[in-house]
């Protein structure tokens, strides 16, 4: 299993997560599509914050059940909290904010969230 490193442009919000990137999505949502990020989903246990929780800023739409954090200070979005619908907590994380990966060489697949 691999672990990675990430976070905003400035360094208030790092992380370091486990895991194997066999796939992002790029979601067409009104928030994504204007953001840009590629989401890779793990179990909210392979995320370990590096920087204080709660030191960042939180957004919901549509139905609020997804904590969308951003960087007060530099605006990137790097990850994402919610849950399955087991209820099992899960963490979206912005591949692009990823330390030394190269979204080029991600397979990445395209979602519909607009319809949804």
């Amino acid at each position: 299993m691999a672990t990675y490193t990430g976070g905003c442009h400035c360094g208030r919000i790092a992380y370091q997560v486990e895991g194997e990137i066999d796939q992002v999505l790029d979601c067409n949502c009104s928030l994504c599509a204007k953001r840009g990020g590629l989401l890779w989903f793990v179990p909210r246990s392979a995320l370990t914050l590096k920087t204080p929780e709660g030191d960042y800023g939180t957004y919901h739409f549509n139905k609020h059940v997804i904590d969308h954090h951003f960087c007060p200070t530099c605006g990137i979005s790097p990850f994402s909290e919610g849950k399955m619908p087991d209820g099992s907590p899960i963490a979206c994380v912005n591949a692009r904010c990823l330390d030394g990966v190269d979204p080029a060489t991600l397979k990445i697949v395209p979602y519909d969230g607009r319809s949804r």
